[in-house]
């Protein structure tokens, strides 16, 4: 005999679900709910002072001041409940030891959200989202890419480029500039498919990079909260 779904427990919400449910999390991708966040932010001391030397070192580069600034735009605009959710379920890393040799990387779960890079003294970003945010009829279809939008999201066309990675509905966006990345992230529809590919991936549940967090780089995210 079937259990009583009625009396079947509940699996526990995982990720975000745990503050904010599917009506609210729509409502922020789509620009309509400003979400009430923690008065207070969690902190890590030894984390602090771990990346404080690497934070010291980012802002001798002649991109520092642009870091900051799209970083504050960025977490402002780009992550959900970004006090409570802080670390524990995004995070900020400062000049990580990857290959690439990024400036900074924001992630979550197990997935890259944001990376910005030095573009000999300027920048240029990665942005991942999904494919389907970006096509005519909003399939996973590659050829359907709507590379016009795209254009339309930078100063000129030549400041954006993209790339189609190994999973069916994910994409990569680079944008080239401070002022065209900027742009791409002031753009509804570019925004509402950062929320969406983020959302996603909060929701997976907990941070694998919470030990890379750099408390110096949030606290410019973080800073002009409203």
């Amino acid at each position: 005999m079937a259990p009583d779904k009625s009396t079947t427990a509940r699996r526990p919400a995982t990720g975000l679900r745990q503050f904010l449910d599917p009506e609210q999390q729509r409502d922020w991708i789509e620009g309509k709910a400003d979400l009430a966040d923690a008065e207070e932010r969690s902190e890590s001391l030894e984390l602090r002072f771990k990346y404080l030397p690497r934070f010291q070192k980012l802002l001798r580069r002649p991109q520092a001041q642009d870091v900051l600034e799209i970083l504050a735009l960025y977490g402002r605009n780009c992550i959900p409940i970004p006090r409570r959710s802080e670390r524990h379920y995004w995070s900020v890393s400062c000049l990580p030891s990857t290959s690439d040799r990024p400036l900074i990387r924001v992630n979550a779960s197990w997935m890259e959200l944001f990376t910005l890079y030095a573009d000999g003294d300027g920048i240029r970003a990665r942005a991942l989202v999904h494919l389907s945010d970006f096509t005519t009829d909003h399939s996973a279809a590659q050829e359907r890419l709507d590379g016009a939008v795209l254009e339309r999201s930078v100063e000129t066309p030549d400041d954006v480029g993209y790339f189609f990675t190994r999973s069916a509905d994910m994409f990569g966006i680079n944008v080239r500039g401070a002022a065209s990345i900027r742009r791409f992230l002031a753009k509804r529809r570019v925004l509402g498919a950062i929320r969406t590919f983020n959302l996603t991936h909060m929701n997976r549940g907990r941070n694998a990079y919470q030990a890379s967090h750099c408390y110096s780089l949030a606290d410019h995210m973080l800073a002009n909260l409203s």
